[in-house]
């Protein structure tokens, strides 16, 4: 019996998208196979250590230990006051320093070209790179530099690339958001107004196009800042809790595409 293809749609979120792991692990603790991934920004970080073949369990001891040091190298503020080589190595570590073609997961990642105002998907190449270029949040890090183009976040043109694992040839998709707007967030830094008027920006663009995944999930996750990394275990159980509460529908997907 033909299988159909699962594919991942990972969202932006900042620290907030941590709750991706969770996600995750609900999705491999019921046997549900992850065929592709396409991630924006935050959605790509995490997606690319589960595409190169992290453990689920070393995932997760990475997030818990995460600190925000790990990507803090100030630089004079030009184009972006944090100058991003030390996350880039960070991911280049936790990737295995892998292409993205030799990721055991197929993945696709997102990016924005900042001069043409356009939407890159990155399929090939170091994954540092490309991952790096999509989590380049405007004015906070440096835009990263490939191929003689700059790039920034990819959840600024593309937050949830839905049509990106479609494109990729799923059959069915989970999407996940992390930066849906619900309530009013705290705002005390620079970085919170940068990242909320993004998100703005995008709540709107989403509900004026709408989503057309076969599975939205939305941990319950606005209650935490996106940029202090210090309730990780609760972004993640966020999202453990979001993806239990859809499982039951997932498996029936599943298998209502198998009997067609």
């Amino acid at each position: 019996m033909k299988q159909p293809i699962i594919g991942l749609a990972l969202g932006s979120g900042g620290a907030r998208g941590f709750a991706h792991l969770g996600v995750l692990k609900v999705l491999d603790e019921n046997n549900i196979p992850v065929d592709l991934i396409a991630g924006s920004s935050m959605g790509a970080l995490v997606g690319s250590f589960y595409a190169c073949g992290q453990r689920m369990e070393d995932m997760y001891k990475l997030a818990f230990t995460f600190k925000r040091k790990y990507y803090l190298d100030f630089t004079v503020p030009k184009m972006g006051f944090i100058q991003g080589r030390r996350i880039k190595e960070y991911i280049r570590l936790f990737t295995f320093g892998k292409n993205i073609e030799d990721f055991s997961v197929p993945m696709s990642i997102v990016a924005t070209d900042l001069a043409a105002g356009k939407k890159r998907i990155f399929t090939k190449g170091p994954a540092c790179e490309a991952v790096r270029a999509s989590i380049a949040i405007p004015g906070i890090f440096v835009p990263e530099k490939i191929d003689g183009r700059l790039y920034i976040d990819g959840g600024v043109i593309d937050r949830v690339p839905v049509s990106v694992a479609r494109e990729m040839g799923a059959d069915i998709i989970i999407a996940v958001d992390c930066s849906h707007i619900a309530g009013e967030p705290e705002i005390h830094s620079i970085y919170d107004v940068i990242i909320h008027s993004i998100d703005i920006m995008q709540d709107e663009l989403v509900s004026v196009s709408g989503v057309s995944s076969d599975f939205m999930i939305r941990p319950d996750v606005s209650k935490f800042s996106s940029r202090a990394f210090t309730d990780i275990k609760d972004i993640v159980k966020a999202g453990e809790e979001a993806a239990e509460e859809k499982i039951d529908s997932i498996l029936a997907k599943i298998r209502d595409w198998k009997g067609s």
